[in-house]
Protein backbone atom coordinates (compact mmCIF):
# COMPACT_ATOMS: atom_id res chain seq x y z
CA UNK A 1 0.00 0.00 0.00
CA UNK A 2 1.34 3.44 -0.90
CA UNK A 3 2.04 5.93 1.88
CA UNK A 4 -0.52 8.52 2.87
CA UNK A 5 1.10 11.88 3.63
CA UNK A 6 0.29 15.58 3.67
CA UNK A 7 0.70 15.54 -0.12
CA UNK A 8 -2.28 13.19 -0.36
CA UNK A 9 -4.13 15.26 2.20
CA UNK A 10 -3.93 18.52 0.25
CA UNK A 11 -5.12 16.71 -2.87
CA UNK A 12 -8.19 15.47 -0.99
CA UNK A 13 -9.16 18.54 1.04
CA UNK A 14 -12.38 20.24 -0.12
CA UNK A 15 -12.85 23.94 -0.76
CA UNK A 16 -12.39 26.06 2.39
CA UNK A 17 -16.09 26.85 2.80
CA UNK A 18 -16.97 23.16 2.54
CA UNK A 19 -14.25 22.28 5.04
CA UNK A 20 -15.49 24.94 7.46
CA UNK A 21 -19.06 23.65 7.27
CA UNK A 22 -17.85 20.10 7.85
CA UNK A 23 -15.84 21.19 10.90
CA UNK A 24 -18.91 22.90 12.37
CA UNK A 25 -21.01 19.79 11.78
CA UNK A 26 -18.44 17.47 13.36
CA UNK A 27 -18.33 19.72 16.43
CA UNK A 28 -22.11 19.59 16.80
CA UNK A 29 -22.21 15.84 16.31
CA UNK A 30 -19.55 15.25 18.95
CA UNK A 31 -21.37 17.57 21.35
CA UNK A 32 -24.39 15.29 21.04
CA UNK A 33 -22.38 12.38 22.39
CA UNK A 34 -20.07 14.22 24.78
CA UNK A 35 -20.63 17.94 25.29
CA UNK A 36 -18.02 18.08 28.05
CA UNK A 37 -15.01 16.51 26.31
CA UNK A 38 -15.70 16.26 22.58
CA UNK A 39 -13.04 15.00 20.20
CA UNK A 40 -14.05 17.54 17.56
CA UNK A 41 -14.80 21.15 18.43
CA UNK A 42 -15.30 24.43 16.61
CA UNK A 43 -15.28 27.98 17.92
CA UNK A 44 -16.79 30.49 15.50
CA UNK A 45 -15.28 33.50 17.29
CA UNK A 46 -12.04 32.15 18.67
CA UNK A 47 -10.46 35.55 17.96
CA UNK A 48 -11.62 38.62 16.02
CA UNK A 49 -12.50 37.40 12.51
CA UNK A 50 -10.93 34.02 13.29
CA UNK A 51 -12.68 30.65 13.62
CA UNK A 52 -10.89 27.60 14.98
CA UNK A 53 -11.66 23.92 14.44
CA UNK A 54 -9.87 21.43 16.65
CA UNK A 55 -9.54 17.70 17.17
CA UNK A 56 -7.99 16.02 20.19
CA UNK A 57 -8.29 12.28 20.69
CA UNK A 58 -7.22 12.36 24.33
CA UNK A 59 -4.12 10.29 23.60
CA UNK A 60 -1.80 13.06 22.51
CA UNK A 61 -2.87 13.38 18.88
CA UNK A 62 -4.53 16.56 17.68
CA UNK A 63 -5.12 19.03 14.91
CA UNK A 64 -6.15 22.65 14.54
CA UNK A 65 -7.58 24.45 11.52
CA UNK A 66 -7.60 28.24 11.53
CA UNK A 67 -10.07 30.07 9.29
CA UNK A 68 -9.22 33.77 8.96
CA UNK A 69 -9.42 36.54 6.33
CA UNK A 70 -5.95 35.72 4.95
CA UNK A 71 -6.87 32.08 4.36
CA UNK A 72 -6.79 28.73 6.13
CA UNK A 73 -3.91 27.31 8.15
CA UNK A 74 -3.99 23.66 9.15
CA UNK A 75 -1.66 21.57 11.27
CA UNK A 76 -1.71 18.25 13.04
CA UNK A 77 0.42 16.34 15.53
CA UNK A 78 0.62 12.55 15.65
CA UNK A 79 2.88 11.73 18.58
CA UNK A 80 3.69 8.23 17.32
CA UNK A 81 4.37 9.17 13.71
CA UNK A 82 7.73 9.00 12.01
CA UNK A 83 7.69 12.80 11.64
CA UNK A 84 7.27 13.60 15.33
CA UNK A 85 9.66 16.33 16.53
CA UNK A 86 10.24 14.12 19.59
CA UNK A 87 12.19 11.61 17.52
CA UNK A 88 15.33 13.11 19.07
CA UNK A 89 16.16 15.19 22.13
CA UNK A 90 16.61 18.44 20.19
CA UNK A 91 13.03 18.50 18.87
CA UNK A 92 13.23 19.41 15.21
CA UNK A 93 10.47 19.64 12.61
CA UNK A 94 10.58 17.15 9.77
CA UNK A 95 12.66 18.68 6.92
CA UNK A 96 10.50 20.90 4.71
CA UNK A 97 7.46 20.83 7.02
CA UNK A 98 7.20 24.61 7.43
CA UNK A 99 8.99 25.60 4.25
CA UNK A 100 6.82 27.88 2.13
CA UNK A 101 4.29 28.91 4.75
CA UNK A 102 3.23 32.34 3.43
CA UNK A 103 3.86 35.50 5.40
CA UNK A 104 0.11 36.04 5.70
CA UNK A 105 -0.32 32.82 7.70
CA UNK A 106 3.07 32.10 9.26
CA UNK A 107 2.10 33.73 12.57
CA UNK A 108 0.07 30.64 13.40
CA UNK A 109 3.27 28.61 13.71
CA UNK A 110 4.12 30.93 16.60
CA UNK A 111 0.65 31.13 18.15
CA UNK A 112 1.01 30.49 21.91
CA UNK A 113 -2.10 28.30 21.97
CA UNK A 114 -0.40 25.93 19.51
CA UNK A 115 2.91 25.67 21.35
CA UNK A 116 3.97 22.97 23.78
CA UNK A 117 6.81 24.00 26.08
CA UNK A 118 7.49 26.85 23.67
CA UNK A 119 7.68 24.61 20.59
CA UNK A 120 5.24 24.25 17.68
CA UNK A 121 4.51 20.53 17.84
CA UNK A 122 3.47 19.51 14.33
CA UNK A 123 3.89 16.54 12.03
CA UNK A 124 1.48 17.78 9.33
CA UNK A 125 1.12 21.31 8.03
CA UNK A 126 -0.87 22.75 5.10
CA UNK A 127 -2.41 26.03 4.10
CA UNK A 128 -4.44 27.91 1.52
CA UNK A 129 -4.40 31.67 1.09
CA UNK A 130 -7.71 33.34 0.29
CA UNK A 131 -6.77 34.21 -3.30
CA UNK A 132 -5.18 30.82 -4.01
CA UNK A 133 -6.91 28.05 -5.94
CA UNK A 134 -5.31 25.08 -4.24
CA UNK A 135 -4.07 23.74 -0.93
CA UNK A 136 -0.31 23.75 -0.40
CA UNK A 137 2.29 22.17 1.88
CA UNK A 138 6.05 22.12 2.30
CA UNK A 139 8.38 19.84 0.28
CA UNK A 140 8.43 17.02 2.82
CA UNK A 141 9.61 13.59 1.72
CA UNK A 142 9.18 10.18 3.32
CA UNK A 143 10.33 6.63 2.74
CA UNK A 144 8.05 4.95 0.20
CA UNK A 145 7.75 1.95 2.51
CA UNK A 146 6.25 4.04 5.32
CA UNK A 147 2.52 4.02 5.97
CA UNK A 148 1.02 7.30 7.22
CA UNK A 149 4.48 8.58 8.27
CA UNK A 150 3.24 12.03 9.32
CA UNK A 151 -0.19 11.06 10.65
CA UNK A 152 -2.11 12.77 7.84
CA UNK A 153 -4.46 9.83 7.39
CA UNK A 154 -4.79 9.04 11.10
CA UNK A 155 -5.57 12.64 12.01
CA UNK A 156 -7.63 13.87 9.07
CA UNK A 157 -9.02 10.74 7.43
CA UNK A 158 -12.54 11.00 8.86
CA UNK A 159 -12.76 14.74 8.23
CA UNK A 160 -11.56 14.41 4.64
CA UNK A 161 -14.03 11.60 3.94
CA UNK A 162 -16.71 13.88 5.34
CA UNK A 163 -19.60 11.46 4.86
CA UNK A 164 -22.27 10.41 7.32
CA UNK A 165 -20.95 6.86 7.13
CA UNK A 166 -17.38 7.96 7.89
CA UNK A 167 -18.46 9.94 10.94
CA UNK A 168 -20.77 7.14 12.09
CA UNK A 169 -17.93 4.61 11.85
CA UNK A 170 -15.73 6.81 14.03
CA UNK A 171 -18.50 7.56 16.56
CA UNK A 172 -19.65 3.94 16.77
CA UNK A 173 -16.13 2.89 17.73
CA UNK A 174 -15.26 5.88 19.93
CA UNK A 175 -18.52 6.27 21.84
CA UNK A 176 -19.41 2.55 21.71
CA UNK A 177 -23.04 3.04 20.74
CA UNK A 178 -25.40 2.64 17.81
CA UNK A 179 -25.43 5.58 15.41
CA UNK A 180 -28.38 6.85 13.36
CA UNK A 181 -26.64 7.55 10.04
CA UNK A 182 -29.64 9.48 8.68
CA UNK A 183 -29.55 11.83 11.67
CA UNK A 184 -25.81 12.31 11.15
CA UNK A 185 -26.48 13.20 7.51
CA UNK A 186 -29.01 15.82 8.60
CA UNK A 187 -26.33 17.68 10.52
CA UNK A 188 -23.66 17.23 7.86
CA UNK A 189 -26.15 18.76 5.40
CA UNK A 190 -26.21 21.85 7.61
CA UNK A 191 -29.90 21.72 8.46
CA UNK A 192 -30.86 23.61 11.65
CA UNK A 193 -30.38 21.54 14.76
CA UNK A 194 -33.59 20.25 16.36
CA UNK A 195 -34.37 18.38 19.56
CA UNK A 196 -35.69 15.48 17.47
CA UNK A 197 -32.37 15.02 15.67
CA UNK A 198 -30.42 15.19 18.93
CA UNK A 199 -32.72 12.61 20.51
CA UNK A 200 -32.37 10.32 17.49
CA UNK A 201 -28.62 10.37 17.93
CA UNK A 202 -28.47 10.25 21.71
CA UNK A 203 -31.64 10.05 23.82
CA UNK A 204 -29.62 10.90 26.93
CA UNK A 205 -28.21 14.16 25.52
CA UNK A 206 -29.39 17.46 26.99
CA UNK A 207 -30.61 19.48 24.03
CA UNK A 208 -29.86 22.79 25.71
CA UNK A 209 -26.20 21.85 26.12
CA UNK A 210 -25.90 20.66 22.52
CA UNK A 211 -27.63 23.81 21.31
CA UNK A 212 -25.14 25.97 23.21
CA UNK A 213 -22.26 24.11 21.58
CA UNK A 214 -23.89 24.48 18.17
CA UNK A 215 -24.34 28.23 18.57
CA UNK A 216 -20.72 28.59 19.73
CA UNK A 217 -19.67 26.64 16.64
CA UNK A 218 -21.67 28.90 14.36
CA UNK A 219 -24.16 26.16 13.49
CA UNK A 220 -27.88 27.01 13.07
CA UNK A 221 -30.31 25.93 15.77
CA UNK A 222 -34.08 25.73 15.36
CA UNK A 223 -36.00 25.35 18.59
CA UNK A 224 -38.07 27.29 21.07
CA UNK A 225 -35.84 29.72 22.87
CA UNK A 226 -33.04 29.51 20.32
CA UNK A 227 -32.48 31.59 17.18
CA UNK A 228 -32.78 29.90 13.80
CA UNK A 229 -29.33 31.22 12.91
CA UNK A 230 -26.29 31.75 15.14
CA UNK A 231 -25.74 35.27 16.43
CA UNK A 232 -23.09 37.14 14.45
CA UNK A 233 -21.30 39.97 16.15
CA UNK A 234 -20.25 42.99 14.15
Amino acid sequence: MSPVTVHDLIAALPEPDVLAARCRAFAVLDAVFDSGYPTYSHTAEWAPKVALAEMSNGSGDLYAIVFEPAGVFLYGFDHESEATPWRDDDREHWPGLLEGVPDSLVRWTREPAFLFAGFFDATVCAWRETDDTQWRCGPVEFDEASRDPDGADHLFGTLVAGTATAYADYARDYFECDIDVDAVATILDGRPLTAAVVAALNPDAAFTEVAKAAIAAGYPVEAAGYPAEPEVRS
